[in-house]
């Protein structure tokens, strides 16, 4: 079955629309072109047919977990949410180009590239984790390339808290990128989950194809796939410029048994780094929010159902004050800063008729006086 068309873009106030980007199972991509200030955004709408209340839970924690952490360099940024005026929800995000998908390249990715890769988006990871969030997405395409060409992580859909709570019942997976005990629905997330996905998404990355296909890129049937990640048997990458020390980590970060990965992301970035030494290539700086910090900040409320954002209506409604000059009259809601339209002041209509009183009761004034100044002059005569 082919891909359905994307939806009609939203009418946004302040941007003007260029293109559809890509379509998916609950949302839409477009890409934008913010008016001020002027920058190319990626803008992700909610299809209308499914917005109810579990989608815009999911749709208020995405944008929760997003701001909270797209100040870190490897996490797509988001600058803005909301819900367009036809009811779609929306979010505002940073436009990027490409992805690390093997589907977009044309030529094998470097191992010293998809080290450097790899690093960002374990060390982004670390960050999320010690935020308290799982992304639970984790696979090739939601790594995402910018302007200058480096990762980001996007796609926080279904992410989860580690807290627990009524998130944590859906079973959401990507194969073939979900560990065994996500496939056969043990558990919905834990962090040795993120770092099989991790694992196997690296593992893509240098194979150019996911850790389970044969060689030729065919999965087989689903219950084919399935059956050969639930025994999780480990095969070799088949790169000769691939290290045996960089097999022997994706072997550990795919281990059937969880107890048996790296503890964290963060060992795991470490032992990539040890890689990096073995090959002579330049470290991969470490970037990890602080955990301490990252524990501290409010926890991100994954039950929230509010349909949240101000819809700013272009509706003209009639004036108050029957007999003004004005005949319509903006809603408070509507500012200059939303239209992005130039207005003129003008007087209204009770400061105009204060003005004339004003001049005529000074006119008035100024003919008394006149009038006395001649009697004076005249009596005194």
């Amino acid at each position: 079955m082919g891909r359905r068309l994307p939806s009609a873009p939203p009418v946004l106030s302040g941007y003007t629309y260029v293109r559809p980007l890509g379509t998916g199972g609950f949302a839409d991509v477009f890409l934008f072109e913010q008016n001020m200030p002027r920058r190319s955004v990626a803008v992700k709408v909610l299809l209308q047919d499914i917005v109810d209340d579990d989608v815009l839970r999911a749709f208020n924690a995405e944008a929760d977990v997003m701001a909270r952490l797209s100040s870190h360099p490897s996490i797509l940024t988001v600058y803005a949410a909301s819900i367009s005026a036809d009811g779609r929800p929306y979010l505002v995000m940073e436009y990027c180009p490409g992805s690390f998908s093997p589907r977009e390249r044309t030529v094998p990715l470097a191992v010293s590239t998809a080290l450097a890769v790899a690093i960002k988006i374990a060390c982004a990871l670390e960050t999320a984790h010690r935020s308290r969030v799982l992304h639970r997405d984790i696979k090739p395409s939601n790594i995402l390339s910018t302007t200058y060409g480096g990762p980001v992580l996007g796609d926080f859909g279904i992410a989860a808290s580690l807290s627990g709570g009524a998130r944590n019942e859906i079973f959401a997976m990507s194969l073939p990128w979900s560990a065994p005990e996500v496939v056969d629905e043990s558990t919905t997330g834990t962090i040795a989950t993120e770092v099989w996905s991790f694992g196997a998404t690296l593992y893509s990355l240098l194979a150019d194809r996911a850790p389970f296909e044969t060689v030729d890129g065919s999965s087989g049937s689903r219950a084919q796939l399935t059956h050969r990640i639930t025994r999780a048997k480990y095969t070799s990458i088949g790169r000769a410029d691939v290290p045996a020390s960089l097999e022997v980590c994706l072997a550990r970060m795919m281990s059937r048994d969880p107890n048996a990965r790296q503890s964290s992301l963060l060992e795991c970035a470490y032992d990539l780094q040890r890689v990096q030494r073995e090959m002579g290539v330049p470290l991969t700086a470490l970037e990890v929010a602080d955990a301490a910090l990252a524990a501290a900040a409010a926890p991100v409320d994954f039950d929230n159902r509010e349909a949240r954002g101000v819809v700013i209506s272009d509706v003209v409604l009639p004036t108050l004050r029957p007999g003004t000059r004005r005949s319509a009259q903006r809603p408070r809601s509507q500012t200059r800063e939303s239209t992005g339209l130039r207005e003129e002041r003008r007087p209204s209509g009770r400061r105009s008729l204060l003005t004339l009183g004003l001049l005529l009761a000074g006119a008035v004034i100024v003919g008394v006086v006149a009038t006395l100044l001649v009697v004076v002059v005249v009596g005194q005569a």
